[in-house]
């Protein structure tokens, strides 16, 4: 075929990129519901805390977020509690690939894991796919907007895992928050999933599909067209909150804050936005953390995004990230030529997913640091009767008994070998089964190793004999095991 032939095959192409029309509905009253209901029934029910977060990397990252709640459950479990500290946890979050291992465990708890591995992650989640290269049409497609459409991914996960299920169904049938982490293109900042910012939108969230949002998260740019969102500005009276007007005139206000702030302002003004395109939400933030620091950032108060019940019972607070890395390879390094075309595409996405990473990473730990000596200094403030109402007793109260534990579950803990073969697993959405299985054991052995969690569960009553001792001896245990899944 001629150049010009090319080039005109490819403009009258260029009409074929995957269009995703918006799913979200309108608003018509009043604010959207909290994700999760908090209301604490027993009186021993918040005094352990347990937030995950899960990064990107695509099945990879499903796999090795599959493999820490695997082995969360198993160093924990109890004939009491089979589930551990699975069991405690109250917040999730996840971006790309590991939205979708948060997004499941969110809506079932540790039920999720039954079966994961066979009915998802070994699967060909590709399966609905344009993803050949050498495809022609699919290269056209991709390079006019994307090349599959949400009803590629979208609905292989609908089939596989959610079938169906909406925000509204995991408010209904879970307690743990879960946040669900795309990119805003327009706004160039994270966007999540959550009621404030449905509520800018004017848009119901209980109603929203969470494959849709799971698929957004997801959304690697050229390999998916962006899901979107509509803003419906005519359909509620929408009032910012006063933190929002706030940030936008506060000097002191962190980069981050204002522009989530100036983010949400722009989805009620018709002029700006009509239309918000979601991308892979590892390009803004790849550990999905924005969320919390926003939170925290927000509050008025010393122990937001806790309630005020939550913040006095407290006593341990743990906090994990797993990070699944991205695909990294030293192919380019040793040429003089490239990388170029798609290479140079997916390592650009890379390095940009790195950074947010660290980054992000970084600033959330100093929030959780201020968060704790906030949350104390709230809780040596009340009064005994705010104390009593909140814990049905005062016995045994003491306002500074509360320890937060922060870790990071990466492929740092294993040795270079292994760190070798783990990092040249592609980011796709369908591995070989010994490359699912390599990242689960990973995801265990990492998890096993890792200090603040094995300070956490010694810190638990009773403590964890098996914590301490590989707390100890962890150089006998760097070696991965073959472990039952």
């Amino acid at each position: 075929m001629k150049p010009i032939q090319v080039l005109c095959a490819a403009v009258l192409l260029a009409g074929c990129a995957a269009v995703n029309k918006p799913l979200n509905q309108p608003l018509e009253s009043g604010q959207n519901a909290p994700l999760a209901e908090t209301t604490l029934k027993t009186p021993q029910d918040g005094e352990v805390y347990v937030g995950l977060a899960f990064s990107g990397g695509g099945m990879r990252a499903s796999a090795f977020a599959y493999g820490v709640l695997e082995e969360l459950r198993a160093q924990s479990a109890s004939p009491e509690n089979p589930e551990g500290i699975l069991s405690d946890v109250r917040l999730v979050t996840g971006v790309s690939g590991g939205s979708v291992t948060a997004a499941h465990f969110g809506l079932n708890g540790a039920r999720a894991l039954e079966g994961y591995r066979d009915n998802y992650l070994i699967t060909n989640a590709e399966r609905y796919m344009a993803n050949t290269p050498i495809n022609p049409l699919t290269v056209v497609r991709g390079l006019s907007g994307g090349a599959n459409g949400r009803k590629t991914f979208g609905r292989y996960l609908d089939e596989k895992l959610f079938h169906g299920a909406t925000f509204g169904d995991l408010r209904a049938r879970s307690q743990i928050t879960t946040w669900i982490n795309a990119t805003d293109m327009a706004n160039q900042t994270p966007f999540l999933f959550s009621p404030e910012t449905f509520d800018a939108l004017c848009s119901d969230l209980s109603s929203f599909p969470i494959s849709d949002a799971v698929a957004a998260s997801a959304a690697f740019p050229l390999v998916f067209s962006p899901i979107t969102l509509e803003a419906h500005q005519d359909t509620c009276t929408y009032q910012e909150p006063d933190w929002l007007t706030a940030a936008r005139h506060n000097p002191e206000a962190s980069s981050a804050m204002r522009a989530h702030a100036a983010a949400l302002e722009s989805y009620g003004n018709p002029d700006k936005v009509k239309y918000v395109k979601l991308l892979d939400g590892g390009i803004t933030d790849n550990f999905g953390t924005t969320g919390l620091a926003i939170e925290r950032a927000r509050a008025r108060n010393g122990y937001a995004p806790l309630t005020a019940q939550q913040a006095v019972r407290l006593k341990r607070f743990l906090f994990l990230v797993a990070d699944a890395g991205t695909e990294k390879t030293y192919r380019w390094s040793q040429k003089l030529r490239g990388p170029g075309g798609p290479n140079l595409a997916m390592g650009i996405a890379g390095a940009s997913m790195g950074a947010a990473s660290r980054t992000g990473y970084d600033a959330m730990r100093l929030q959780i640091e201020k968060w704790e000596s906030d949350l104390v200094a709230f809780r040596c403030s009340l009064p005994a009767a705010q104390v009593r109402k909140h814990r049905g007793t005062l016995r045994g109260w003491n306002c500074r008994d509360v320890k937060f534990f922060v870790g990071l579950i990466s492929f740092d803990a294993l040795d270079e070998a292994q760190q070798t073969a783990l990092n040249e697993i592609p980011t796709r959405l369908k591995l070989k089964t010994e490359q699912v299985d390599m990242t689960i054991q990973a995801g265990r052995m990492a998890t096993r190793l890792n200090p603040d969690l094995n300070g956490f569960l010694r810190a638990q009553p009773g403590g964890n004999p098996l914590a301490a001792i590989r707390a100890g001896g962890g150089g006998a245990l760097r070696r991965i095991a073959p472990i039952k899944n």
